[in-house]
């Protein structure tokens, strides 16, 4: 039987949410999650869900217009359009420090977790990095609301700290966080409810990793 995540999917439920740190020489992500009347909420970076009207400006971005389920956003003089649901869009960046696109850079909540928002096959969810897992693991539920066809993949039994569970084997077509994609990315999918899918091993050896204090830089190898 394969180990598929480490001690931090059993704290994951009592995780704080977990703020990306915003570099200015970074595009920046934005999603829209949700609207309040003339105002959307937006998840700029991963962070938490932010009320804005069309005029305000939080970290960065400005918002243009709110029209139903899709806002107007802007940054550095670039916009782009939002929709509720979608994947979180990248906007702005490519001006100096590192190139848009091969680099992530989190920061840790109290617990010591990096959590944030992203996409798997376009679809938006969150994630949290647990280099203790052998691949990209979700919940069942997850993957039906994402599309993920799963019950086609490889049927295994897997360990985890509830005992043995029968899950799946796929793959991933594709998994953005912020401005950064990768492809063809293994994964598990598994029967029990997770408050976020674990961003494992399959996803974190695509990156160097390195950590100073409670900032974690991934950055895409070749």
């Amino acid at each position: 039987m394969k180990k598929l995540f480490g001690g931090a999917a059993g704290s994951a439920a009592i995780l704080s949410t977990v703020w990306c740190m915003p570099q200015e020489a970074l595009a920046q992500s934005v999603a829209m999650t949700g609207g309040m009347g003339s105002k959307a909420l937006l998840v700029i970076n991963g962070g938490a869900p932010k009320a804005l009207a069309a005029g305000d400006t939080f970290q960065g971005v400005k918002v243009i217009s709110v029209s139903g389920e899709q806002a107007v956003v802007e940054v550095g003089g670039k916009r782009q359009t939002v929709r509720l649901g979608e994947a979180p869009v990248s906007i702005g960046g490519g001006g100096g420090g590192s190139a848009s696109g091969t680099q992530i850079v989190l920061t840790a909540g109290p617990g010591g977790h990096f959590v944030t928002q992203g996409s798997i096959n376009g679809r938006a969810t969150q994630f949290m990095v647990d280099t203790g897992a052998t691949s990209v693991a979700m919940g069942a539920d997850e993957a039906r609301r994402m599309g993920i066809k799963f019950e086609n993949g490889e049927r295994f039994y897997g360990s985890t700290a509830n005992g043995v569970v029968v899950g799946y084997h796929i793959s991933l077509t594709s998994v953005r966080i912020q401005d950064v994609e990768v492809y063809n990315v293994d994964a598990a999918v598994l029967p029990q409810a997770m408050p976020q899918i674990l961003l494992g091993n399959s996803f974190l050896t695509r990156f160097q990793m390195k950590r100073e204090n409670d900032v974690l830089t991934l950055t895409k190898r070749y």
